[in-house]
């Protein structure tokens, strides 16, 4: 039997003196549970690493049936041409770099992607768009589940836009409860980027499209690899329509 073979772009934790392990190097990671995620529907899931040498990125996305980027660190203000409003939020530039590299080239060479919360701000911005900084001081908003504390049981409403793929996932509801684990969002929307899905508590964008005929990109704010064991359905529906588009495109 042939699995479909999913590449997900890595996270990073960089040289740390105090680290006790692997000190002076940077070291690339996948979180378990993504990995198990894929693996749950019999894809393969591998770790894109970042490639320098005879090997290029282009190289590494086509041996892929998938791309997905995943989660982690902010991107870096300056990636879409803005200065960072507080130290703490310089981002990763350099995962900025290698992601958007990974983008391109999936698109070039068709492969169906899946933006997971960093993962869809990367694919904002590798279109073109920019973010919200900060969304707790750039939006007018009165929420406090968009922070990094215990990220994993904090949950809000999102409203589906109708006549969207998302809208076809979720069996044509208008509304679905979601984690949520980010502080910055999409600002300014990428080219060709359609909403699908926003916030019912300040219309931040929480999922979206992109609107080509030959391109399988999709992207959610939220963590569906968190939310299985809560909301399997959902999130088996989402993993299924990407994976579905996986096989019907794989050569």
């Amino acid at each position: 039997m042939s699995h479909l073979r999913i590449g997900i772009s890595a996270n990073f934790l960089y040289p740390d003196p105090d680290r006790k392990f692997y000190a002076k190097k940077t070291l690339a990671f996948l979180e378990q549970g993504m990995c198990d995620f894929f693996a749950s529907a019999g894809a393969i899931p591998y770790m894109m690493p970042k490639i320098s040498g005879k090997v290029t990125s282009r190289d590494a996305v086509a041996e892929m049936d998938g791309i997905v980027f995943a989660g982690g660190a902010d991107l870096c203000p300056r990636s879409y041409g803005e200065e960072p409003l507080k130290p703490e939020w310089e981002g990763d530039a350099a995962r900025d770099e290698y992601e958007i590299a990974l983008f391109h080239a999936a698109r070039e060479l068709k492969k169906p992607v899946l933006g997971i919360c960093r993962g869809m701000q990367l694919i904002n911005v590798a279109l073109g768009g920019t973010l919200y900084q900060d969304i707790a001081t750039q939006v007018d908003t009165e929420t406090t589940h968009r922070c990094a504390h215990a990220y994993d049981n904090l949950k809000h409403e999102i409203d589906i836009t109708p006549d969207t793929a998302l809208s076809y996932i979720y069996e044509g509801r208008e509304k679905a409860i979601v984690n949520s684990v980010h502080h910055q969002a999409v600002h300014k929307l990428g080219k060709n980027l359609k909403v699908q899905a926003v916030s019912s508590i300040d219309q931040v964008i929480e999922s979206f499209w992109l609107d080509e005929d030959d391109s399988y990109v999709m992207a959610v704010q939220w963590h569906p690899e968190f939310a299985r064991n809560e909301t399997k359905s959902d999130a088996d529906a989402l993993l299924a329509h990407y994976l579905n588009a996986v096989q019907s495109r794989k050569r």
